[in-house]
């Protein structure tokens, strides 16, 4: 009920922000709704278990105020008992969670930035500069600037070897992709095919032709972890490694965050359960107030180590569990004293 409640205030601002872009740019309707569509569910899945946290810390305060909690523990009743609807219901909202990390957030994630690349990001400049990447065990290409949007870049090359030697090299001024045939597009075209004696050159003007590689392996895009699915991003992660990505630190980030959300889940309803399940002088404000810290705490904690694990060297699987792990003993200690 309170992630309904914030939908439309979210896309009221967020549409007041980018409305004179949208109209600038022309976007057409359709596309418009399902990228509030989008935008909707992208925020939903990132904001959830804060959602539920903020809503059980009233709904508990709400009993507690009403003096109903120390009814129940005064009937015999133990905390842990009292305390197990709500992980029931966390249960429900964890399978859930799973189930749009690992399915429905990917499709709007890629949506929603698709869309804010095509009409709202237009004129800021995504050229990438010096991709150095090996996309195989055989062969090693090299852009020194490509532009995503245009599909076109600069300064060409690609390197096959066979057996640690070099047997041929590709280099070309210019390379651009061919979307009607999935083709590339190669000017000033040279193949120089190495010999024991003497190297063969192939030189043309224009050549379309065929690689192995895709489009992103020239630029992958900044969100392309948040646009597939499990099993997708497992073997995109697991291609990325052979070919020595340099962001494998953030795709892997991705990766074990579609697993701690759900965790976080029980991890923030225990706490929320046990700050306001006692009757406190300020009522509900106090508990709201309090919960509202913890939650930005939270944030600043997930938000700080998952920097460090998308642009440094730091293990993105202590990123992602640390502040479950950090918050996890917040919550056995604060359970603890809410059963004392």
């Amino acid at each position: 009920m309170m992630i309904l409640l914030f939908i439309p205030i979210g896309i009221t601002v967020h549409l007041a922000e980018k409305i004179g872009k949208i109209l600038e740019n022309n976007a057409p309707l359709d596309e418009t709704l399902l990228y509030f569509l989008d935008f909707t569910i992208y925020f939903a899945h990132l904001l959830f278990p804060l959602f539920l946290f903020l809503s059980v810390i009233w709904f508990t305060s709400k009993l507690a105020n009403n003096t109903e909690v120390i009814a129940f523990l005064s009937s015999g009743v133990s905390f842990t008992r009292f305390l197990r609807p709500y992980l029931i219901g966390a249960t429900i909202v964890a399978m859930f969670s799973i189930l749009l990390g690992l399915y429905l957030a990917p499709v709007a994630s890629k949506g929603f930035n698709d869309f804010q690349y095509k009409y709202l990001k237009r004129n800021k400049n995504k050229t990438q500069s010096n991709v150095l990447k090996q996309i195989n065990d055989n062969e090693i290409i090299y852009v020194s600037s490509f532009d995503p949007i245009k599909k076109s870049g600069s300064n060409f090359t690609l390197e096959h070897f066979e057996e640690g030697k070099m047997t041929y090299k590709i280099s070309a001024s210019n390379i651009k992709y061919v979307e009607k045939d999935s083709s590339y597009r190669l000017r000033t075209y040279l193949k120089r095919i190495i010999g024991e004696n003497k190297d063969d050159l192939i030189i043309e003007r224009k050549k379309d032709t065929l690689f192995t590689f895709e489009l992103e392996d020239l630029v992958p895009e900044e969100y392309i972890a948040e646009t597939l699915r499990y099993n997708e991003l497992v073997k995109f992660i697991d291609r990325e490694e052979k070919r020595g990505s340099t962001n494998i630190g953030r795709y892997k980030l991705e990766l074990y965050r579609k697993w701690s959300l759900p965790v976080s889940v029980f991890i923030l309803t225990i706490i929320a359960v046990a700050v306001s399940s006692k009757k406190r002088r300020g009522g509900m404000g106090v508990n709201l107030a309090f919960g509202i810290c913890i939650a930005m705490i939270f944030v600043f904690f997930d938000k700080i180590f998952g920097t460090m694990a998308s642009q440094s060297d730091f293990s993105p699987l202590i990123a992602v569990w640390f502040p479950n792990f950090l918050f996890g003993i917040l919550a056995a200690i604060l359970l603890y004293n809410a059963k004392r």
